[in-house]
């Protein structure tokens, strides 16, 4: 069998037209805009002509509209500047489809009731508007009286307003977007829609049909699309009376809808299947003679779409037929090309094709995929003004081939109806296109009253309100944005002279010519950090290029073995490598390291690190950033490894490789802006400076085989980057791509004695190195029984407290509720699961689905799991590839062939051809009765659904927390109420809104779990590098004198520590109030110590020294706390970083030395910090007194509790408390590690002991801060990730209105 990859058949060679198109994919902007400029040198009487009949037409039409308003003047009353536009925007896109009146009610309260409908009262001369707004405003106050709370006869009065005339306002509200629909849809049947056309074709306009609906996700909806297409052109061609293509009715076809695999890498899928249906199609039309006109849709399937329209075209049964239609989108770059590409094709076809011209409607989409991608640029024009060019010149083209083409000139801008018509001369043989609904005073005046001598044909979408939603949206989305002809147009102020700007001489005036607001996508992340770049599989050239490169990999013998000092050695045991997919070829060998490699390793690595942790910051981060420039060189061959060794498809390869890539240069960054500089430190008694972070250790990084490169890469680089040596432990199935990282690393200037790799068997090579004393803290990447394996062994030493960074799995669950898109939901919940074959340790395991929706939502789901394609990942056209090992398909299949018998079966994929000789698994989704039935994660392609009510929603995040796990979470709804309440609900790392949940963002979405998940910090976030350094510096004076402890030391009394637990766990374990009033409360606390008002058992000294601690913290907290952190990202997306707290925190201090003051700073720290605590000190009544001081300056009195001093409590029983989630401790380090192996010997989730540490030179180990850095404050919270897709209710409306300035973009120039 030969070693091909991409393609299983070479794609036929491009010829010159075609090459032209890819060369203008994502050419450079200025250089085409200079190109088309100079194709548009319009000679002075030309430009006045323009200007003077444009100007005729705004004045017109503004006249009209200004004294009737409707529509248009609603949308530039409520365009998308304002939160009003926006939340209507949403409202019209999810209140259609919502099945149950409870959920509608909470959406209508959710947006209208938030609103100030107020301001916008009498500002438009529209009587529409103005009662619009009246009945807006009504409404918000009504929804919003479920606020009102007391028991007045007032309340309780406008509370029963507020229910009895909700069910009013959801009918009002349902009456209003039907209004709105009825504005831009011709008719929910064709017929309806031929019959409200006649008043318009008798007054000379023609029509093109759009049957309503947007991508097919199932066969299903194809054929349904098919029909309704099919259906539609026989209606339309009993009516068209021979009237022709050019001046008879026609329809409008979305190839999209046809297929629900309408996609370049499932080509031969396209040109078998979709092909044959477009085919018929055109037979009907031209069997009635009418024009059938291909829609334009995604840039990304624009090579696809010249597929099937050659096919088409070059079909001998459809020769003689005219009425072929194609719509170009004048905003894409390769549009001229495209046009020059049709005119061959018609003239060697001898066809006349309808050219429909547009701007284009998925901009805010391609520049966010571009962004997302790391796409060296953008499909399209950055500026609106550049489209406008671009349009001009394409529609010069058309009239400059009018024997291949018949010009549609698809516009509601005066300038340009105003230049075509320039370009057109005496020519009449084409026709203007207008949207239905929209520019009717235009086109009015200019054909009916001027009689410019030619046709508009309308653009009508025809169907049920409920299939209005993307197309709705899009129209909103469109001419609400304040750029727009059609808002500016309403808008009084705005000259007619600025309207009508010819964006000839605009563009041409500009200093720099793309968008200064919108960077490239390589700089979205600002200037400090490039985005990794990313391997467009739109592309044809790049796809051939891949499938060149790729199977080059073949033809080395590829090996893995021990590094150890930049040298392979050969190591033991050796054997052959074959791929999961091909379990019979072999394309490499690996060998384990021996006992003596890994001793040599050890005595290098505890060397070198020393050594490396002098190198400065600047210098470490440089060598990571060579070895993310080698890795974007050589991607197309680390691909191929990750897919030969691991499994991965094609896709997924590429975002691996560029995941590596983003952990270098973000951990680089890191290290130039945290590491170089040092912390500064808050010490008693003037004590603080600026205190040095350092490593010098060695680091044991062992990573799993799901992410072979990104993962193992991203541990390594961050041990580097903080200036540890590092020993690499790779997964046992994927050593060869772990030994290229090493090498590359090694390339680039890691020294080797600084980095090594030992490949092997993980209880054997693994297990000594965590053992061995020499290895100071280990990152781990794997299962939560593993994770436990390891705490275990190093909670076995002695002496200082060495870090374990554990990342596990996660029982990751999705909410749906009834306002969400089944569509999009359908899609991300696909890609969630099976992407990857389901082996993510973010991947959806069980979707939660409002039972109102949930038949709806399970049959789209089972007919998009028929769609994917389960095969070879080498070929781009594969969906789903291998699970990792025999061992993983057997356990994976024994898992369904349980569920088959207890849970109900929704669909399983078939297995596709060439997977009998690998390890594949059938995508499989079944409903089960609730989460509890999983007894653990399972880790492969299977879905778990479950049904909730609306009502029971508290139930589900119950269940969700109780599994113990908290890795990722999504929620798909359109009601801003209930994703906040899931957010704030589930104790997860990373929180999905409206999109999928896996593939975070390395510096957008920092990734990592609490819980049984993992013990933070986030990889890829500005605390991860922390724990990998030591706090270090010079000595100073603190208290000595410590008592010593030891956990069988019964010093508690027993019977007070369930009643202390009892009492935080009553109010959840937090202290939950604002972060500036625990601020302003913990200041309160420090002021009483200070001033001896507190404890009587604080000394003055004492209670100086902790009020100061607690300033700090309580600084800390106002300043960083109050509000999330924005990470920057991609546009349409909001992604932001949150402190939540850990839960209940024991607070625990020695007798002796500066324990109480010490006590009472961990206490400050774990309240300040929202998290409830539990005090204990061996010495009676001092926490007692400690905890009073605090109630009495406000802290409620649950959340800080006391455990009594006694003699029948040990301490073992103390620390390992139900219910507690860290220890902070101060006192003998000996029983710091004492106190970690009690934690540790708990089959729960690995808790922290947060050591207070004041003395700069003393080591309690890596990750363990000075009680006096900031960074000793995050110790007691976890961080989350909330990433919210902006765009899912159609749109990008921030991207859309960005000619107006307002809110900056990541990245912005």
């Amino acid at each position: 069998m030969p070693n091909t990859m991409v393609f299983k058949t070479p794609p036929a060679a491009r010829d010159d037209l075609k090459s032209a198109i890819d060369a203008h994919y994502r050419a450079d902007e200025s250089d085409c805009i200079k190109r088309l400029l100079s194709e548009l040198d319009l000679g002075d009487q030309m430009k006045t002509n323009i200007h003077d009949y444009a100007a005729k037409l705004v004045e017109a039409a503004r006249a009209k509209t200004m004294n009737q308003g409707g529509i248009d003047a609603f949308l530039y009353e409520y365009g998308l500047s304002s939160q009003e536009g926006v939340l209507l925007m949403c409202v019209a896109e999810a209140l259609l489809r919502v099945p149950d009146d409870d959920t509608r009610e909470r959406l209508i309260r959710d947006k209208l009731g938030t609103a100030d409908w107020e301001k916008h009262l009498g500002r438009s001369s529209s009587l529409f508007v103005n009662a619009s707004t009246w009945a807006l405003m009504m409404t918000g106050k009504v929804v919003n009286m479920h606020n009102i709370r007391g028991r007045s006869p007032e309340a309780q009065v406008r509370r029963l307003v507020a229910r009895l005339g909700e069910p009013v306002v959801r009918e009002s509200v349902n009456q209003a977007m039907k209004i709105m629909g009825k504005q831009f849809v011709m008719g929910r049947t064709i017929e309806d829609a031929l019959e409200r056309a006649r008043d318009w074709e008798a007054r000379g306009y023609s029509y093109s049909y759009d049957m309503l609906g947007e991508a097919a996700r199932t066969m299903e909806d194809a054929k349904r699309y098919f029909k309704s297409y099919k259906d539609a052109i026989a209606a339309i061609g009993k009516t068209a009376d021979g009237r022709g293509p050019y001046k008879g009715p026609g329809i409008s076809v979305k190839l999209s809808a046809l297929h629900p695999r309408y996609e370049l890498g499932q080509a031969d899928r396209v040109m078998d299947e979709l092909v044959p249906r477009l085919r018929a199609l055109c037979m009907d039309a031209a069997k009635y003679d009418i024009g059938l006109n291909i829609d334009a849709e995604e840039a990304d399937r624009l090579d696809i779409s010249l597929d099937c329209m050659e096919a088409i075209s070059a079909d001998p049964d459809l020769k003689d037929w005219q009425g072929f239609g194609v719509v170009v989108q004048a905003y894409q770059k390769r549009a001229p090309f495209v046009l020059d590409y049709l005119a061959d094709m018609g003239k060697r076809h001898g066809r006349r094709f309808m050219v429909r011209l547009v701007k284009g409607a998925y901009w805010d989409m391609e520049v966010k995929r571009a962004q997302e991608l790391g796409l060296k640029g953008y499909p399209v024009f950055t500026r609106k003004a550049n489209t406008d060019v671009s349009y001009l010149a394409c529609a010069r083209k058309l009239f400059a081939n009018t024997d291949a083409f018949y010009p549609q000139l698809a516009t509601h801008n005066a300038h340009t109806i105003a230049a075509v018509l320039e370009f057109a001369g005496n020519d009449r043989d084409f026709e203007f296109q207008r949207l239905h609904g929209m520019g009717e005073e235009l086109y009015e005046h200019a054909i009916e009253h001027d009689k410019i001598g030619t046709g508009c044909r309308i653009y009508a979408p025809v169907g049920q309100h409920e299939d209005l939603l993307a197309y709705l949206v899009r129209r909103l989305l469109e001419n609400g944005a304040n750029s727009s002809f059609v808002n500016r147009l309403q808008d009084a102020s705005t000259p007619v002279d600025e309207i009508i700007a010819d964006p000839i001489a605009q563009v041409a005036g500009y200093s720099r010519i793309p968008h200064p607001r919108i960077p490239m996508p390589v700089d979205i992340y600002g200037s400090d950090r490039p985005n990794a770049k990313g391997v467009d599989l739109s592309d044809r050239v790049v796809l051939n290029q891949l499938a060149e490169d790729m199977p080059k990999i073949f033809n080395t013998s590829w090996r893995a073995g021990p590094i150890v000092g930049g040298k392979d050695l050969d190591g033991q045991d050796a054997r052959d490598v074959t791929s999961p997919q091909r379990l019979s070829r072999t394309f490499g060998q690996a060998s384990e390291a021996t006992d003596a490699d890994i001793d040599k390793a050890l005595t290098m690595a505890a060397k070198a690190g020393k050594d490396w942790a002098t190198t400065p910051a600047e210098d470490r981060a440089a060598c990571l950033e060579r070895a993310a420039d080698l890795m974007e060189t050589e991607m197309s061959q680390l691909m191929a490894l990750c897919v030969a060794e691991a499994g991965k498809t094609v896709l997924d390869s590429v975002a691996e490789i560029r995941e590596a890539i983003d952990f270098c240069r973000y951990y680089a960054l890191r290290a130039r802006n945290d590491l170089a500089r040092g912390v500064r430190l808050h010490a008693p008694d003037g004590q603080g400076g600026e205190i040095a972070l350092t490593g010098g250790g060695v680091y044991t990084c062992i990573s799993p085989w799901n992410f072979p490169f990104a993962i193992f890469a991203g541990q390594v680089s961050a041990a580097l980057a903080a200036g540890n040596a590092v020993i690499a432990k790779p997964a046992e199935q994927t050593p060869l791509i772990a030994a290229e990282a090493v090498r590359l690393l090694h390339r680039a200037g890691i020294p080797g004695e600084v980095l090594h790799l030992l490949p092997g068997d993980g209880a054997r090579v693994g297990g000594k190195l965590v053992k061995d004393p020499r290895v100071t803290g280990v990152c781990f990447t794997g299962s939560t029984e593993v994770a436990r394996i390891i705490n275990r062994t190093l909670a076995s030493r002695d002496g200082v407290l060495p870090p374990l960074i554990a990342e596990t799995g996660g029982q990751n669950a999705m909410i749906v509720d009834s306002t969400a898109l089944t569509e999009q939901v359908t899609r991300d919940v696909l890609m969630s699961s099976f992407q990857s074959a389901g082996q993510r340790c973010s991947a959806l395991r069980v979707l939660f689905v409002q039972d109102d929706v949930a038949k709806r939502t399970m049959h789209m789901l089972a007919g998009a799991m028929d769609e994917l394609k389960v095969s070879d990942p080498a070929y781009l056209s594969t969906d789903v590839g291998p699970v990792i090992d025999a061992e993983a398909q057997d356990m994976l299949n024994g898992h369904i062939k349980r569920m088959l018998g207890e849970g109900n079966e929704i669909n399983r994929t078939r297995l596709g051809a060439g997977t009998e000789d690998g390890c594949f698994v059938t995508p499989a989704a079944f409903e089960i009765d609730n989460i509890g039935v999983l007894q653990r994660e399972v880790f492969g392609p299977v879905l778990h659904v479950v049904r909730y009510k609306a009502n029971k929603l508290d139930n589900v995040i119950e269940a969700i927390n109780a599994t113990g796990y908290g890795l990722t979470f999504g929620v798909h709804t359109r009601i801003d109420e209930t994703w906040r309440k899931v957010f704030a609900g589930v104790k997860c790392g990373n929180t999905y809104v409206n999109r999928n949940q896996i593939g975070a963002i390395v510096g957008v979405q920092p990734f990592g779990g609490q819980g049984l998940s993992g013990t933070g910090p986030k990889a890829g976030g500005p605390q991860y590098l922390h724990r990998f350094v030591t706090e270090s510096g010079p000595a100073v004076d603190s208290p000595g004198g410590w008592s010593d402890l030891h956990v069988g030391d019964k010093l508690a009394a027993k019977a007070s520590i369930a009643t202390a637990m009892k009492t935080v766990t009553d109010i959840g374990g937090k202290w939950d109030v604002p972060a500036e009033e625990r601020a302003d409360i913990i200041e309160d606390v420090a002021d009483a110590l200070e001033s001896g008002s507190g404890a009587d058992a604080l000394s003055d000294f004492e209670g100086a020294r902790a009020a100061s601690y607690l300033r700090a913290y309580a600084a800390h907290v106002d300043a960083h706390f109050c509000e999330p952190v924005s990470l920057p990202g991609p546009t349409g997306e909001r992604n932001e970083l949150s402190m939540v707290p850990r839960g209940p925190v024991l607070c625990l201090a020695a007798s002796g030395g500066n324990g109480i003051s010490a006590l009472a700073v961990e206490a400050g720290a774990a309240l300040a910090t929202g998290n409830a605590a539990v005090l204990f000190h061996p010495d009676p009544g001092v926490a007692d007194a400690l905890a009073r001081v605090f109630i009495k300056a406000g802290v409620d009195k649950k959340a800080i509790t006391v455990i009594e001093a006694g003699a029948d409590g040990a301490l073992a029983d103390v620390v390992g408390a139900a219910g507690i989630e860290a220890v902070a401790y101060a006192g003998p380090l000996k029983f710091a590690a004492e106190i970690n192996r009690t934690l540790a010997a708990a089959d729960a989730a690995i808790r922290p002991v947060i050591y207070f540490r004041e003395d700069p030179a003393m080591d309690a180990g890596a990750g363990q801060p000075l009680a006096g850095s900031s960074n000793y404050v995050e110790r007691f919270v976890h961080e989350r990730s909330l990433s919210i897709d902006t765009t899912a209710s159609g749109g990008n409306a921030s991207l859309l209105s960005i000619e107006d300035g307002g809110t900056s973009l990541p990245g912005e120039v």
